[in-house]
């Protein structure tokens, strides 16, 4: 009798103002469910990674909202978004000044992950972001009303990512992301060296944990 598989280390490093992001999150938790696989969620701040390992990705930007010889480019990025939000079950659309700062919402992660609700949470910080009607998740009333969607005490929530602890916990999630190879969000890494970037290689993903499961 064959001895069962061991199971993979799966990690997905995520910083909820990425839309892609917010569709491979939606993604990977029912494929981690059905496979039974654990998923190790590592909240990082994307611009701290940007900032050190991919200032390009600022220029791009630039030029594809700004520059009207990439209207083309443009017009299609959205339509993309609106079609993997379909597929996905979810709404996202551009707000408006994006990007806008995530790092108070990502230490809020290392908070709810102590209290057990990361997902609810993320999910929440994520809707809030591409879906709702006022998505600044910069300012305390918006990150207030993720805190009552997710469970979370809310003044212990504003007291937890003030403290320079959590702070340290993101900054040591994100500098480990760059030390281990990772340029954005999502990146997900499976058993430790074998990474993969993006919403669309979810099935790039599924096709390696099913192979190591033997499934």
């Amino acid at each position: 009798m064959n001895p069962a598989p061991e199971m993979p280390d799966v990690e997905f490093f995520y910083d909820c103002s990425s839309p892609w992001t917010y569709f491979a999150f939606t993604r990977m938790v029912p494929l981690a469910d059905a496979l039974q696989v654990p998923v190790r969620w590592r909240p990082i701040l994307v611009g701290g990674v940007f900032n050190t390992v991919n200032q390009q990705v600022y220029q791009l930007r630039e030029s594809m909202f700004s520059n009207p010889a990439n209207q083309r480019k443009l017009d299609y990025y959205l339509k993309d978004l609106g079609d993997w939000a379909r597929l996905c079950g979810v709404n996202a659309t551009m707000p408006e000044g994006h990007p806008i700062s995530s790092v108070k919402a990502m230490r809020g992660a290392f908070y709810a992950e102590e209290q057990q609700k990361l997902l609810p949470y993320s999910r929440a910080v994520f809707e809030t972001y591409w879906g709702g009607d006022k998505p600044d998740i910069s300012d305390d009333t918006v990150l207030e009303a993720i805190c009552l969607t997710a469970g979370l005490d809310a003044p212990a929530f504003f007291s937890a990512i003030a403290d320079a602890r959590y702070k340290d916990l993101l900054r040591a999630n994100t500098d480990e992301l760059i030390a281990r190879g990772g340029f954005g969000s999502p990146t997900i890494y499976i058993n430790q060296t074998d990474m993969y970037f993006g919403n669309d290689r979810l099935a790039l993903v599924e096709a390696r944990l099913r192979e190591l499961l033997g499934a």
